[in-house]
């Protein structure tokens, strides 16, 4: 899973996490439904934005179910966004479509490993047809999705572009998305302001995106939007600025029957997600973005599942056995930590290679959804005060009664 929106599990209020849950396992049980178990790879945390946009304008549109247990959960039922719900669905459309961009954007890069480029390319085209018949569903025409990834591939190789340009693309898909909930739940005059809040969120993801590849994109000698545009982190970060200000701004203009979901997630969580991004890019220890959540235990590193990298890539390597060399599980080959990488996806954590320095962790220190990676707060202290988080302590966003 990836994505710029990373609430903190462990702190943030019981309530409101468990709503956020209840749509992104309801994005991944409907990814699974639509187009198999390897759909689920698609499941991002940012996409899951679309169904917490349409259930805020239209709650009765939105059922919820009861799923069973799942190993991602940590084996425990949950309530859920049921796959029946037109925002869910349209959240599944669009995870698909641009997953299918990502994956063709990688080998045009020359990211995908030797061999491999015929392999993204087949499944991307199937995720494309899978996400054009769900969207087809619902009314929702995936052709400008489609295209974004090619748009992008083309300003790429062109000459003399601004850093706005190359975050168009993805702004207009944003935007698409997130106006078409209007739509869906019967509200046409929020669908300016959605477009408008679609269009700052994508430059934000877009811009976090560029920032926190910088460093490896210049290793390797691949484009980054803000080299190839000769943008400072300051000016990156003065962009991000300025849109989440916008971003705020146009979901006051909103018309929503349920509020909070929404001014959390692209409030305060985008808020904190540029905070937390831009402290890594600037500080001079800094690793992948959302690695350094400082732990009331002391445990520090631990790899965000919401980074766009194979989960079990960034473990620490660290020999099987005291006293071994352990040279293969030390320094495991691409293609152990590219299998590695799939197995803790595919079980959110709770399975672990062995070179992980986290193989042996209790179960709910493993798994992803269970656990507080990189949320932005200094030292996991105070995310959340749980009845100050709200202006009436009413059950609204907390559990408690005072």
């Amino acid at each position: 899973m990836f994505g710029i929106i990373r609430p903190c599990g462990e702190h943030s209020c019981p309530t409101l996490h468990r709503a956020w849950m209840a749509h992104l396992c309801g994005l991944c049980l409907t990814l699974r439904d639509g187009q198999g178990h390897a759909a689920r790879l698609a499941t991002n945390y940012d996409g899951l934005i679309i169904s917490v946009l349409a259930e805020a304008q239209g709650p009765a549109g939105s059922p919820h179910r009861t799923a069973g247990p799942c190993a991602l959960r940590g084996f425990r039922p949950a309530d859920v966004v049921d796959a029946r719900a037109a925002g869910v669905r349209l959240a599944a459309t669009v995870s698909l479509v641009l997953a299918a961009g990502k994956l063709r954007d990688h080998v045009a890069d020359g990211d995908s490993a030797p061999g491999t480029g015929t392999a993204r390319r087949v499944l991307a085209a199937r995720w494309e047809a899978a996400g054009a018949r769900m969207g087809a569903g619902i009314g929702f025409d995936t052709a400008s999705l489609a295209s974004t990834a090619e748009r992008q591939i083309e300003l790429e190789s062109g000459s003399g572009v601004t850093l706005l340009e190359l975050t168009a693309p993805t702004e207009e898909a944003v935007a698409a998305a997130f106006a078409y909930t209007a739509t869906l739940a019967g509200t046409p005059g929020n669908a300016a302001a959605l477009a408008e809040a679609g269009r700052f969120f994508g430059r934000i993801a877009h811009l976090l995106d560029a920032v926190e590849d910088r460093a490896e994109d210049a290793a390797r000698g691949a484009f980054n939007p803000l080299t190839a545009t000769g943008t400072s982190v300051r000016e990156a970060r003065r962009l991000c600025d300025d849109a989440a200000h916008g971003l705020e701004l146009a979901l006051l203009e909103l018309e929503l029957a349920d509020r909070h979901l929404v001014d959390v997630l692209l409030g305060t969580e985008v808020r904190r997600a540029v905070d937390r991004t831009f402290r890594h890019a600037s500080g001079p220890d800094h690793g992948p973005a959302g690695e350094a959540c400082a732990q009331p235990h002391g445990e520090h590193g631990r790899p965000s599942a919401g980074h766009d990298h194979a989960p079990g890539e960034h473990d620490r390597e660290t020999p099987s056995r005291p006293g071994e060399s352990g040279h293969s599980y030390e320094r495991p080959g691409f293609v152990r930590k590219s299998a590695a990488g799939v197995g803790t996806l595919l079980t959110c954590g709770l399975w672990r290679p062995r070179w992980s320095s986290r193989r042996r962790n209790a179960w709910d220190d493993r798994c992803y959804l269970t656990r507080c990676d990189g949320c932005g707060c200094d030292g996991c202290d105070g995310c959340c005060d749980c009845c100050k988080c709200c202006t009436k302590c009413d059950g609204c966003c907390c559990d408690c009664n005072a």
